[in-house]
């Protein structure tokens, strides 16, 4: 019987980029570095990164088989590392189902924890990862009991080759809230409880009609607190069927602190030196207010909750430019320029998917057609 906590070493490699590729993984006793197990495998045609993903299965898999609880997993690949760890998006399309195999095997154990280490530290894992290369490339080798693996490319995999299971995406729509009469004036508009204007409560309207036709079946609708969102978020919920509406803190717009209810021209001409700074780095906050590093974490941790408490489904949430350009900044990988260039409309509707393996799709920014009539 293996012990409660077990160490994975696992590699994998290829010989081209794609070329003849093969894993290994290794399960230890941590305590007296005994072998308790041993994979590898030849691949076929495959990268280095999927050879390393399926060198991760395999070393989990390994572990699972022997009733292991606690699984320590030790890499040189910091791709794979990172990935696992959420760290660092999974981008390319042919590792997402691999991430997600990897990801269920997680699920099995108590716990599981990813580290980095050198190559030479990860000698074993490498040999038997050496050793399935050679077999793929047609050199005679020994390598220890393998463990199904999914190829790269199914014309070229081995047999055991399985179609990867279809994920579905969690997907968010946010919605700014209505305009208001700082919005019109152009005007920071921060903690301040600004109502909607007459002309943001028509936006809301023709927004909670299009909301309604995007997702006729929305899971939740979330709101910052401030009542224009609220009372935009209500108009969506009662066109949605009366969905109940849940406030959420972080949702709230970032504070400007001593720039509320000032235009960029009156904050320029008191606060230069703060506006120029203000502008060149998210760190930086307004003079007694937040800075956007800090609203980026309150609206991370919302789409991480939404993302395990609503896998699969819809979910709306009403909020303000600040957490909503963060939000979009972090789905499509951009710098830190992309706050200050992005312009979101009031009753703007920005629609993404979020995969549980990490793959994200941004389908609309910004759309306003539905407000073309007022």
């Amino acid at each position: 019987m293996a012990p409660r906590v077990v160490t994975v070493e696992a590699d994998g490699g290829s010989r081209g980029n794609p070329g003849p590729a093969g894993y290994g993984a290794v399960v230890r006793d941590p305590e007296t570095g005994e072998v308790l197990a041993e994979r590898s495998e030849s691949l076929g045609t495959a990268t280095n990164n999927v050879a390393e993903y399926q060198g991760l299965i395999a070393g989990l898999t390994a572990a699972a088989e022997l009733g292991a609880g606690e699984v320590d997993v030790r890499m040189d690949s910091k791709l794979v590392v990172e990935q696992m760890c959420g760290r660092w998006q999974i981008k390319h399309p042919g590792l997402r189902p691999l991430a997600a195999q990897a990801a269920g095997l997680v699920g099995r154990f108590a716990a599981v924890r990813f580290a980095w280490i050198p190559r030479d530290q990860n000698r074993h894992a490498d040999a038997l990862a050496n050793a399935a290369m050679d077999a793929a490339a047609g050199r005679p080798t020994s390598t220890g009991a393998a463990a199904p693996a999914v190829g790269s490319d199914p014309a070229t995999a081995p047999a055991s080759w399985e179609p990867r299971p279809t994920f579905t995406a969690t997907r968010l729509i946010l919605v700014r809230h209505g305009e208001t009469e700082y919005t019109e004036q152009r005007r920071y508009s921060g903690r301040g409880d600004v109502p909607l204007s007459e002309k943001g409560r028509a936006q809301v309207r023709e927004t909670a009609t299009r909301v309604a036709a995007l997702a006729p079946t929305v899971a939740a609708v979330l709101s910052s607190p401030l009542s224009r969102c609220t009372a935009t978020a209500a108009a969506i919920a009662a066109a949605l069927g009366d969905v109940p509406v849940r406030t959420e803190d972080d949702l709230i717009e970032c504070d400007f602190g001593q720039w509320e209810g000032r235009t960029f021209a009156e904050v320029r001409e008191g606060w230069p030196g703060e506006m120029d700074a203000w502008l060149a780095s998210p760190r930086v906050a307004p003079p007694g207010g937040e800075s956007f590093t800090h609203v980026a974490e309150r609206a991370q941790r919302v789409v991480a909750g939404l993302l395990t408490a609503y896998p699969g489904e819809t979910v709306v949430l009403v909020s303000h430019v600040s957490p909503i350009k963060l939000v979009l900044r972090d789905a499509l990988a951009a710098g830190d320029g992309f706050l200050h260039r992005l312009f979101l409309d009031a009753a703007g509707i920005s629609v993404l998917d979020m995969w549980p393996d990490g793959g994200v799709a941004v389908r609309t920014v910004n759309d306003t057609s539905h407000l073309a009539a007022l």
